[in-house]
């Protein structure tokens, strides 16, 4: 009998697939999407401060995984519930908060240890849930069109054959089985999305696994690849090409898709942070010229860290007390270099320009 939809598919086969994964096409995109990300990885390096833009990446990052699943939030609420002292009251929100709080978690586990196994994925989950639950032990779970109502996939069941196939492809990532990173890379996301271990979560943990093992094999040093904003904007190509393996055993056609996703991103990340660099560049010159008695490099960082900014930020820098940063940020905005708004009863100060950069779009 044929793959059943609505049979849970506890024959899922281990990896690697019995399937050719190196076919002419998928080596020719390997190459393309392997320089695209050494040249961003290139980028990164060097920096004067390769951490700098990190954290607005990451949240980006975090907030467009997190719209892949339906839940919402602007970046400009994401930017300003990071800075602000004030506790996130939007319930997506927080959430993404908790996605990139797991991101940063994932990698400071590979710091300490560069293995990735099931504990490591568990635990990914429940910061992205704010819970403690574990592996999916319930019978019924279904993945249905949210148009038709149609059962499109059931994942396996049973939790020990859940484990089972997770031990098996935590094998798989650590071992070095002669498939090229960025090939693996896509049978690992495709076979975690097919296990489908958790009640909730699924996805984002499998994108937060992507990066990792990114830095696992060396590939990126830091979570710098804005991949969930490719997907958002391919999404039912995503899909669809995640059940063509499934139910066809095209594994080329997913493949190509996220070895396309990598050199995209990677791209437009090098490019971004080109932008970014110009803009810090320029800003620099004006407040130099502007503002000779408060300009420092130290200040400049600060601005450039994330959009919005406040006096304690400043001070944990160690640029001035209380009053002078205060002051510094007032003459900053009087000069129209930034943009300053209360939440609550804090006094938050928008870098309008950066908020730009980082939100833009191109049609491309």
């Amino acid at each position: 009998m044929g793959y059943n939809s609505k049979k849970p598919y506890n024959e899922l086969p281990p990896l690697p697939p019995a399937a050719s994964v190196d076919t002419v096409t998928i080596l020719k995109k390997t190459i393309t999407a392997s320089r695209a990300l050494a040249e961003l990885k290139g980028a990164i390096t060097n920096l004067p401060n390769p951490t700098l833009f990190i954290d607005a990446i990451n949240l980006q990052e975090a907030q467009a995984s997190s719209a892949i699943e339906n839940i919402i939030t602007t970046q400009d609420e994401l930017f300003k519930a990071t800075i602000a002292d004030k506790v996130a009251e939007n319930a997506a929100t927080k959430e993404v908060i908790h996605y990139k709080d797991a991101l940063w978690y994932g990698f400071s586990q590979l710091e300490q240890r560069p293995f990735m196994n099931t504990n490591l994925f568990i635990r990914i989950m429940q910061i992205i849930k704010e819970n403690t639950s574990g592996i999916r032990n319930t019978p019924g779970t279904t993945l249905t069109n949210p148009a038709t109502g149609e059962v499109v996939y059931t994942p396996p069941q049973g939790e020990q054959v859940i484990r089972d196939m997770l031990k098996e492809l935590e094998d798989f990532i650590n071992i070095d089985n002669e498939i090229d990173p960025l090939i693996k890379l896509a049978l690992i996301h495709y076979q975690f999305e097919a296990i489908h271990p958790f009640m909730d979560g699924n996805g984002r943990a499998g994108r937060i696994i992507m990066l990792l093992y990114l830095k696992l094999t060396g590939l990126m040093q830091m979570p710098a690849l804005y991949i969930s904003d490719y997907i958002i904007h391919n999404k039912r190509d995503y899909y669809t090409k995640l059940r063509r393996v499934t139910e066809h055993g095209d594994w080329e056609g997913w493949i190509i898709y996220i070895l396309s996703m990598v050199e995209s991103t990677a791209i437009k990340g090098r490019q971004r942070i080109a932008a970014i660099e110009a803009l810090m560049k320029n800003m620099g010159e004006s407040i130099q010229k502007t503002l000779p008695k408060i300009y420092s490099r130290d200040l400049l960082d600060v601005l450039f860290r994330l959009p919005y900014t406040k006096r304690s930020s400043l001070i944990t820098a160690g640029i001035g007390n209380l009053k002078t940063t205060g002051k510094y940020l007032n003459d900053l905005e009087a000069a129209g270099f930034l943009k300053s708004e209360y939440v609550g009863k804090e006094k938050l100060y928008l870098n309008m320009q950066l908020m730009n950069v980082l939100t833009f779009r191109d049609s491309s």
